[in-house]
């Protein structure tokens, strides 16, 4: 009950995001042919960038001209961030919206637990996040079409998804923690993208200067960073350790806090 009033209270967000991201990766792609063309050209532009700048962006290990890089430096970019911000929007929402809407109480009536409230929202969000995914999916595909030569490494592109889904779980399980701590949407969402934007922020930052580049190992962006995933054909072991502990422990903390939490309102 819980789970589908959830899914289709949130399926036109869901539905707006998707077609607005999916807009965007089909426009970018589509001009990727011109880029392949124009390889040298591009390349003599670029070595005016600054250094710092192209190591942040990732133009230092990945070209313009090759699919995989394109796709690294110009869709990877929307599909984490945009996605990242989608999600933070998502859970941050989904319970602590009862509270302000005067629905706690009803909800409580029923012969339903606290933990199954949380976990038929939780799964909701996770569906949600598959289903934003798995959109980003078809249409990067589809839009792979627009090159000359569309074969595209299946395995690179496998891992790049991979790492979408686990930054994007990542955000959610902290935006859903708040959620189950806090009462104010407003507040808990200020707070989620906030998380969001400051790890992107020092994510950049990292990449920029070198004496900032301990930010790097607070910020989930560079533990998906598209570069290392496209060079090295793997996800590095360590990172994805401690985004699954960021989850597993924000997970563990929102049914133990939602357990406890005083629902007066």
């Amino acid at each position: 009950m819980i789970f589908k009033r959830e899914l289709k209270r949130n399926f036109k967000s869901l539905m707006i995001w998707s077609v607005v991201l999916s807009g965007l990766i089909l426009l970018t792609l589509s001009i990727y042919p011109q880029f392949a063309e124009q390889q040298n050209e591009m390349n003599k532009l670029l070595e005016a960038y600054p250094e710092p700048m192209k190591k942040a962006l990732g133009m230092n290990e990945l070209s313009l001209g090759d699919l995989m890089g394109f796709y690294g430096i110009e869709i990877y970019m929307m599909t984490t961030l945009l996605g990242s911000i989608y999600v933070a929007i998502l859970a941050s929402n989904i319970l602590a919206k009862e509270e302000n809407e005067k629905t706690i109480e009803f909800l409580l009536s029923k012969p339903v637990t606290r933990n199954r409230i949380v976990t038929e929202k939780l799964l909701a969000v996770f569906v949600n996040i598959l289903i934003f995914n798995g959109v980003i999916t078809i249409i990067s595909m589809i839009g792979f079409q627009f090159a000359d030569d569309p074969e595209v490494p299946a395995g690179i592109f496998s891992l790049l998804i991979v790492a979408t889904i686990l930054l994007h779980l990542t955000f959610a399980a902290v935006a859903f923690m708040l959620s189950s701590m806090l009462k104010k949407t407003r507040s808990i969402l200020s707070i989620s993208l906030g998380i969001v934007l400051a790890a992107y922020f020092m994510n950049v930052m990292a990449g920029i200067s070198e004496d900032l580049e301990i930010l790097k190992y607070f910020s989930p962006f560079k533990y998906v960073d598209a570069a290392q995933i496209i060079r090295d054909h793997q996800l590095e072991p360590l990172y994805m350790f401690i985004m699954a502990a960021v989850i597993f422990i924000s997970l563990f903390v929102s049914f133990m806090v939602y357990r406890k939490k005083d629902m007066a309102v």
